[in-house]
C-alpha cells in the first residue's frame, strides 16, 4: 500500500509539473481502455495541460460520445497518419499489460525510448507474461476492477491536495463527464461486478461504483442508476450533444481585438445556456472555447459570462494563452489588475467578479480587453 501511495504521489507531481502529454492504450481497445484514456486526459485538462490521445484503430460507434467529450474539451484525438505535436514530455499508457500490445504509430514508437520523456503506466493486469512500460516509480500497476478505477484512485488522492487544487484553480474535481468516463470503464471491464473474485476487488468496486453513482445523481435531474454500458453511453450522447450546442452558441458570439479572441455573454445572453446545460457543461465548454479562441487569435482567448443567478452572484472570466505565443505569464495580470478572486498558471488563468461590481458589462469588458492589450505590449 505504501509503494502504491508513493507511485500515485509521483504521478500527481507529474500531472502538475509537466506540460505536454500523450495518452496511449492497447491495440483493439475495449471499454476500459478507451474510458481510462479519456478519463486521464480529462484529469490533465483540468490542470490546463496540453494533452492528446492516440488511437490507431477505427473505434466502434458506441465510443463516439466519449471522444466527442474530448473534442469539446479541446483534447485532440490522433489517428494513423496524424502528425505528433512537438514537445511531448510525458507518455501515459493505460490498460495495457505488455509493451508489445501498445497501439502506437512509428513516430510514437520512436519517441517512447527518448530519455527526456517520462513514461507513466496505469494498469490492472498483473502476472503471466506481463511487462512494464512505465518508468520506475511511475508504474501504477496493481489489482483493481479496471484501469479506470485506478484513475479514480488518483482523483481521490488529489481530493486531499487542496493546495494543488487551489494553485491550479481546479474548482470541480469530479465533473460529470469525468465521472461518467470512469464509471463506464469500471462497469464495462467487470460486467457490473460479475467478473470480480477476491473480497478486495469486490469491496473497491462497490466503493467506486457507489461513489460515482452518487456523484452522478447529484448532477442530473433524472434518475441516474446506470445498470448497463448502453445506458452510460446514452447519457454520454446526451451530454455531448448539449456540449456541442453550448460550444456553438458561444462561438457564434465571438469577437476579435488586436490580440484577443473573446466571447462576452451578459446576463441575458448567458441565461439560455443554463436552460439547456448544467453548470458543469457550461464551465467545461467555456474552457474549450477559450482554448479555441486563443489558437484562432494566435495570442489570447477570453470567455466571460454571468453565472447561473440561482447558484451564484459572480461573473466568470477565463483567459488562455495560445500554444504558439508564450511571451507573457498570465498570472501577472491578476496582480496588475488587482484581482483577488482568481488563479491559474502562466498559460491560463480564471477569475470571478461579483456582478454588483460590474454595473455595465459591455464597457467593463471593453476596458478589460484594453488593459490586457496594454499589459502584453509592455
Amino acid at each position: 500500500m505504501k509503494k502504491k501511495n508513493v507511485v500515485i504521489a509521483n504521478i500527481i507531481d507529474a500531472i502538475t509539473a509537466r506540460k505536454r502529454f500523450l495518452v496511449l492504450g492497447h491495440q483493439s481497445p475495449d471499454d476500459d481502455c478507451i474510458s481510462s484514456m479519456v478519463s486521464f486526459a480529462l484529469v490533465l485538462h483540468m490542470f490546463y495541460k496540453d494533452v492528446v490521445i492516440y488511437t490507431g484503430a477505427q473505434l466502434p460507434e458506441r465510443f463516439k460520445y466519449l471522444l466527442d467529450i474530448c473534442r469539446y474539451n479541446s483534447i485532440p484525438i490522433l489517428g494513423q497518419g496524424s502528425e505528433l505535436p512537438a514537445g511531448v514530455d510525458t507518455i501515459v499508457l493505460v490498460d495495457t499489460p505488455k509493451p508489445d500490445m501498445v497501439d502506437a504509430s512509428p513516430q510514437i514508437r520512436a519517441l517512447i525510448p527518448d530519455p527526456n520523456v517520462l513514461r507513466i503506466e496505469i494498469d490492472h493486469h498483473i502476472g503471466g507474461d506481463s511487462g512494464y512500460f512505465g518508468d520506475e516509480g511511475y508504474r501504477l500497476v496493481t489489482e483493481a476492477s479496471s484501469a479506470s478505477e485506478l484513475v479514480g484512485h488518483i482523483l481521490l488522492k488529489l481530493k486531499g491536495r487542496q493546495d494543488l487544487l487551489d494553485r491550479h484553480q481546479v474548482s470541480e474535481l469530479f465533473p460529470r463527464n469525468l465521472v461518467l468516463a470512469i464509471l463506464t470503464g469500471i462497469i464495462g471491464d467487470s460486467n457490473m461486478g460479475q467478473y470480480l473474485k477476491s473480497h478486495r476487488e469486490k469491496r473497491y468496486y462497490q466503493i467506486f461504483s457507489t461513489m460515482f453513482n452518487e456523484l452522478l445523481s447529484r448532477r442530473t435531474t433524472k434518475k441516474t442508476n446506470f445498470f448497463t454500458a448502453d445506458q452510460l453511453f446514452g447519457e454520454l450522447q446526451r451530454l455531448s450533444n448539449n456540449e456541442k450546442g453550448c460550444f456553438n452558441y458561444m462561438m457564434s458570439r465571438r469577437h476579435l481585438s488586436a490580440s484577443i479572441g473573446y466571447v462576452a455573454l451578459d446576463e441575458k445572453e448567458a441565461a439560455p445556456l443554463f436552460v439547456d446545460c448544467d453548470e458543469d457543461t457550461v464551465v467545461t465548454t467555456a474552457r474549450a472555447v477559450a482554448d479555441k479562441l486563443a489558437e484562432e487569435s494566435g495570442k489570447l482567448g477570453l470567455v466571460a459570462y454571468y453565472d447561473n443567478p440561482q447558484r451564484s452572484d459572480l461573473v466568470q472570466f477565463r483567459l488562455r494563452r495560445s500554444s504558439v505565443w508564450k511571451q507573457y505569464d498570465l498570472r501577472n495580470l491578476l496582480t496588475r489588475l488587482s484581482i483577488q478572486n482568481g488563479g491559474g498558471h502562466e498559460g491560463a488563468i480564471g477569475f470571478r467578479i461579483p456582478r454588483a461590481q460590474i454595473p455595465e458589462f459591455g464597457p467593463y469588458v471593453d476596458r478589460l480587453i484594453q488593459r490586457i492589450e496594454e499589459e502584453i505590449k509592455g
